[in-house]
Formats: structure tokens, C-alpha cells, sequence
């Protein structure tokens, strides 16, 4: 098989993998993955030394399954280290591993630099930046919360990637209420607690994802509540994310959400459209993809807009079917491959940069004068029209508007839009510009 042969094969792989678990487990263990030989049978992945028990004995069964609905019933897979001969398929099973609190790193893909940066995750970002950059003064606990496959994660390996780079020594620890429970239970049955108390509680900074799960669990929220007290009584800092606000955690023991509640409580939602379309081109350029047409990003852009992890996992899927059928990375690629898997998303409004093309092309004036501080009576009808066309056909915020029109302030563009819409009641000829405009634009699908 050739090289291109193993990397469509792979690529098949990863594109179920990538739905079948969550976005921590994706990015810490299931992506650094590599395949290495695939003779038609059997398919030889390699991981890191220190990984590769762990990804073997936890993964191995998804791995297979996977590898069989993308390939064929007949394929196994084996996970190998970095050193053993590449088609060494009848390999020794990996030795169990044993689960210490060491044992999840940190994504190096996860940084502050990587972030997009939009109005759904602006506050967010700049908390884990502050906390980051000074440990234990900024905001402590720091308490993020928002629905899954949003960036969550991404935030708490930034802040440990950060302080790992930068913090002049401060010890650093990531973890999962998973984790966090199973090395507790472990802990317990080995008479080991001193050192588990010690590897979570001598650390400068801790971060811990999900702590809702840490609901009905009393052992575990118990010993969590103690090493919370201890962590935040000597100075270090807490980060923690979660699905929902602390009030909302209902079977939360009330001393441990006032204790959330008594730091900084920041969300993130769900990001628009240009912070996906900004999401998606970085994502194109980290994986060196090329020969992406850009209105096909922009299609995936509207169509999903459920979360980034749909988002990447979208485009993930439209690049798997243009590699393995040979057909160029363009819209109606993009059309095809979302209409087959997201049958019940429907097209979205266009983006600002259409409707800005669009007004521009309908009235005579150049983008540049359209996005300039002239005055000129031509230019500056049509920037009101134009922004009033965005306010009623996208999801963008008056703030965002405003800078997407030349960094205009709020109120611009609330009176660009009440002008707009009284112009269109007094005058025809403007009623008829801008109905045919909203046409043009498919305003009947607004959002």
C-alpha cells in the first residue's frame, strides 16, 4: 500500500473516531495517533511510549470498530510504540496501566495563540489569560461553564501550557472529574491516599474539567471539597469548567457550589458565524490542508453552527470524501457531504462579507469606501442599508457589526438601522433596493 493509500485509509479512521468520543479525549489521546502500515488487514497505529498502554487498553475496542466501519469487518488494529518495527502485528499486549494523575498531558496544540477569539468567548479567554499570567491573584476559583464541544478544554490546556512555559517554576496539573474519581478509588484500595493528596494538593495550579459530573459521587465530591480548601487556602489556583452555572448543579453539596460561586463565574456559547468561519481556516492552515476553496469554509461556516467540535468534525468529513474520491475541496463538495450527514440543517444567512459585496455591487461604491469613515451621501446609504441587512440576516451582535463596518461604535449601527427602516416606510425606490437586495441574499432563511 502506498503512502497515499494509508493516508486516505486513516483518514476514513479518524473521521469516526473523531464522533465517537469527546473533545478532551479526541485531542489528548486519539489525535496524536499516526497510522504507520495498513497491509489490508491490519492496521498499525503508533503513540507515544508513555501513551500507548493507556490508548491500547482504553481505546483499543473503539479503535477496531472504527477501523472496521471505515475499512472493512476484516481489519484489526494495533497500537504500537514509536520504536517497534512498523508491520509488527502479533505485538505482546500492552501491560495494564496504571492510572496516575500524571498521566494526562497537555495538548501543545492548546494555546492561548490557537484560540479564535469571538463575542461568545471573549470574557472567557481573557479570565483564563489573567489567571494565567498571574496564578492565584487574578481570579480564584475561575469557574467556566457552557455547553459541550465549545473550547472549554482547550482554555484549561492553554493556562497549563502557559504556566508550563512562563511560570517560573509553578507546578501545573490537569485533570478530569473522571480521572480525578478514578485515581481517588485507586488511591483508596492501595492504602495510597498520602500520595494521592500530594499530587493534587502540592500543585500552584490545578484545572479540572467537568465538574458536574462530580454530582451523586459523595466520596469523591468529599475529598474534592478538602483538596479545593487546601489548594485555595495555600495561595494556588483553581480552574474548573462545567456544562452549566453552579446554581443549576443541583446535587452539588451546597458548601462546594458557594465555593465555585465565590470566584469568577465566566461562559462560553456558541461561537457565530465569523468566529467559526475563523475557526475553520485556522484549523485548514494548522493541518496544512491545501487546495480548500474558500466559499466551501464559508458553507460549512452557515450550515453548522452547533458547536466546534461539529464544526471541525464537518470539516474533517468533507476533506476525508475530497481525498478519497479526488474531487476538489468546493462548495457543492461541501453541500453534498453536509446534506447526506446533517440532513436537517438547512441553509443559513450569509455571511457580513457577502452582504457587504452584495450592497456594494447594488449601489456603485467600492468596499473600501463602504468600510471608510467618508460621509459622502451615496457611501453612507449604503453602509446603513448594509448594516441594517445585517442586523435582520445574521446573528451578529450590534457590537459586532459595528466593528465588521470599520470598527464603528454600537450605536452606529442602531441608528443605521432605525434609518434604514424609516427610509424604507417613507421611500419606495429604497423599499424596493433593499427587498431586492434581501432576496439576492436568501433573507427568507434568517436565522
Amino acid at each position: 500500500m502506498t503512502d497515499e493509500d494509508l493516508s486516505h485509509s486513516w483518514c476514513r479512521v479518524r473521521a469516526e473516531l473523531r464522533t465517537a468520543v469527546g473533545d478532551a479525549t479526541w485531542h489528548l489521546y486519539l489525535e496524536p495517533l499516526t497510522a504507520r502500515h495498513f497491509d489490508g488487514t491490519t492496521l498499525v497505529l503508533s503513540a507515544a511510549e508513555e501513551h500507548r498502554s493507556w490508548v491500547t487498553e482504553r481505546f483499543g475496542r473503539l479503535l477496531a470498530r472504527c477501523a472496521q466501519r471505515a475499512l472493512g469487518e476484516a481489519v484489526n488494529v494495533v497500537v504500537a510504540g514509536p520504536e517497534d518495527p512498523a508491520g509488527l502485528a502479533d505485538a505482546p499486549p500492552a501491560p495494564r496501566a496504571q492510572w496516575t494523575a500524571s498521566e494526562i498531558p497537555f495538548n501543545p496544540r492548546f494555546t492561548f495563540d490557537q484560540y479564535v477569539i469571538g463575542d461568545s468567548n471573549r470574557l472567557a479567554h481573557g479570565a483564563a489569560l489573567a489567571v494565567a499570567e498571574m496564578p492565584g491573584l487574578a481570579y480564584n476559583p475561575l469557574f467556566i461553564c457552557g455547553p459541550p464541544g465549545l473550547g472549554k478544554t482547550h482554555l484549561l490546556h492553554s493556562i497549563a501550557n502557559y504556566v508550563a512555559a512562563y511560570g517560573d517554576g509553578l507546578t501545573v496539573r490537569y485533570t478530569t472529574v473522571e480521572a480525578f474519581t478514578n485515581h481517588f478509588v485507586g488511591a483508596l484500595h492501595r492504602d495510597a491516599m498520602a500520595a494521592f493528596k500530594a499530587a493534587y494538593r502540592g500543585v500552584d495550579v490545578l484545572l479540572v474539567d467537568d465538574v458536574q459530573f462530580l454530582e451523586s459521587k459523595a466520596k469523591t465530591e468529599e475529598e474534592f471539597f478538602h483538596t479545593f480548601n487546601a489548594l485555595h487556602g495555600a495561595g494556588s489556583q483553581l480552574v474548573v469548567t462545567s456544562d452549566r452555572l453552579p446554581r443549576d448543579m443541583d446535587a452539588l453539596q451546597d458548601r462546594l457550589r458557594e465555593r465555585f460561586e465565590a470566584g469568577l463565574v465566566t461562559d462560553v456559547r456558541p461561537p457565530d458565524y465569523d468566529t467559526r468561519l475563523t475557526i475553520l481556516r485556522k484549523r485548514v492552515h494548522q493541518d496544512r490542508v491545501d487546495g480548500v476553496d474558500p466559499a466551501a469554509l464559508e458553507l460549512i461556516a452557515a450550515r453548522v453552527d452547533a458547536n466546534i467540535r461539529a464544526l471541525e468534525g464537518a470539516l474533517i468529513r468533507v476533506v476525508a470524501f475530497g481525498s478519497l474520491t479526488g474531487r476538489p475541496l468546493s462548495p457543492a463538495l461541501a453541500e453534498e457531504v453536509l446534506t447526506g450527514l446533517y440532513p436537517e440543517l438547512r441553509p443559513r444567512g450569509r455571511s457580513i462579507g457577502e452582504i457587504q459585496r452584495h450592497t456594494c455591487e447594488a449601489f456603485g461604491v467600492s468596499l473600501d469606501e463602504l468600510l471608510s469613515t467618508s460621509r459622502a451621501a451615496a457611501v453612507t446609504r449604503a453602509r446603513q442599508i448594509a448594516m441594517y441587512l445585517t442586523r435582520e440576516l445574521t446573528d451578529q451582535t450590534l457590537p459586532a457589526i459595528g466593528r465588521a463596518f470599520g470598527g464603528r461604535n454600537h450605536t452606529t449601527v442602531m441608528h443605521a438601522c432605525k434609518r434604514t427602516a424609516s427610509r424604507i416606510a417613507e421611500d419606495p425606490e429604497a423599499f424596493a433596493a433593499v427587498r431586492r437586495l434581501t432576496e439576492e441574499l436568501g433573507g427568507a432563511q434568517r436565522r
